[in-house]
């Protein structure tokens, strides 16, 4: 039995996934795919557009077999952690052969190439990096600058895709993983590329989320495979959609803490926390904040992420705490195919996670600690819905009264 892992956000689902999972599938012969997924909340700091059930259903209908959810803490965070989060969840599960992912190159060797060299840093490297960011560039371009002694390299390392695979890659290198990467190049628009294209074109998902947000359905309609399991029409959210949610966060904090407290919160440092501080009562929208703390060394992402973090109340000091757990501490199963019984037969069997799939169980399961975790899954998941609430009156299944998805 052959498994591949894919760890991915589809945010939201669209025809360039289902072209790497049909891809993928065939060039690796697996019986078997997984997909770790975020779930509400994704890696650039915002809401997903979809809610995560949603995702989870159009996953299953386009071939994926095992839908486990990306914890939140690491599902919004840096490219190094989520990648981390990813493969040691996709590890432990004991089943995962194989982990598949798009690329700008499509060059495994030129991405493990890069990966060695970040793992054992060239002469020279840190120096040039810190010093580059004391200039206040920001962490990726100071990154792929430090490294022009290896110009295939540094000209890798400025695509968004073939970030993720190198860190993918270093992940599991650092693991000593028997888990191979394996990639296919990306079809299509470009990662950021936000313009309309023809339906035979495979748009972007930053083009599709731009084409939700305008109400274009020709162009998401011509994206999006149909799903027949998706029960309901889903509210699309995004960032600004928060933006009342934030500013009572920020203070409620500011008055009951204390604005000392902003610098507690996963990706907030001291001078985002000293900018945040000083424009505190000037109301903003969500993204009108991360306007208000860019700087040249900070990009909107870690802004976004920040802003996130503290809003959902995730912490430097829990990030810290879950990655000496080794980032993953559960195996939330948020759906599955009825044929991938025999998947779920061997996780069972050599999985050294505990599989959640009914929230009951978790505390029975879990020490205090690893409790939290998902907790902290519970508090972004129900946040998500009460905005999902707040701006359509549609109510959602709650994570107590939720069941897993079989189709």
């Amino acid at each position: 039995m052959k498994t591949i892992g894919i760890i991915a956000e589809y945010n939201p689902f669209h025809k360039g996934h289902l072209y790497q999972i049909q891809k993928l599938r065939s060039d690796t012969q697996a019986d078997f795919v997984i997909a770790a997924m975020s779930g509400d909340f994704v890696q650039r700091g915002k809401p997903a557009v979809y809610d995560k059930y949603t995702r989870t259903r159009m996953a299953l209908d386009a071939g994926i077999d095992l839908v486990i959810e990306l914890p939140v803490c690491f599902a919004t965070g840096s490219a190094q952690d989520f990648a981390s989060c990813g493969a040691a969840l996709l590890d432990r599960l004991g089943v995962v052969d194989l982990l598949g992912f798009g690329s700008e190159s499509g060059d495994c060797a030129l991405l493990s190439k890069a990966a060695e060299l970040l793992l054992h840093e060239p002469e020279g490297f840190a120096f040039r990096l810190q010093s580059l960011l004391k200039q206040g560039y920001s962490f990726p371009k100071a990154r792929a600058a430090a490294l022009a002694s290896h110009p295939e390299v540094s000209a890798a390392l400025s695509s968004p895709n073939n970030i993720l695979g190198v860190e993918y890659i270093k992940a599991l290198k650092k693991r000593n993983s028997p888990i191979k990467p394996v990639t296919i190049q990306r079809s299509g628009q470009e990662y950021h590329d936000t313009k309309a294209v023809d339906k035979d074109t495979l748009a972007s998902a930053s083009a599709i989320r731009n084409a939700i947000r305008r109400g274009d359905l020709s162009l998401v309609q011509s994206q999006i495979p149909s799903s027949e399991h998706t029960g309901h029409k889903p509210i699309p959210l995004f960032s600004d959609d928060l933006t009342g949610l934030l500013n009572s966060r920020l203070l409620q904090l500011f008055y009951e803490d204390g604005p000392d407290s902003f610098g507690r919160y996963a990706d907030m440092a001291p001078e985002l926390a000293s900018r945040l501080k000083r424009s505190i009562l000037e109301f903003a929208s969500f993204s009108g904040r991360v306007m208000q703390l860019k700087t040249r060394g900070y990009t909107y992402t870690r802004i976004s992420r920040a802003l996130v973090h503290l809003l959902l109340g995730i912490t430097a000091e829990q990030t810290a705490c879950l990655k000496s757990l080794d980032y993953v501490c559960y195996a939330r199963i948020l759906g599955f195919r009825r044929q991938a019984g025999p998947l779920l037969r061997q996780m069972k069997k050599r999985s050294d996670l505990p599989l959640i799939t009914k929230t009951a169980d978790a505390r029975r399961l879990l020490d205090p600690d690893r409790f939290s975790m998902l907790q902290t899954d519970f508090h972004a998941s129900h946040l998500y819905q009460s905005v999902v609430f707040a701006k359509s009156g549609q109510t959602m299944p709650n994570e107590y009264t939720q069941s897993v998805i079989v189709l």
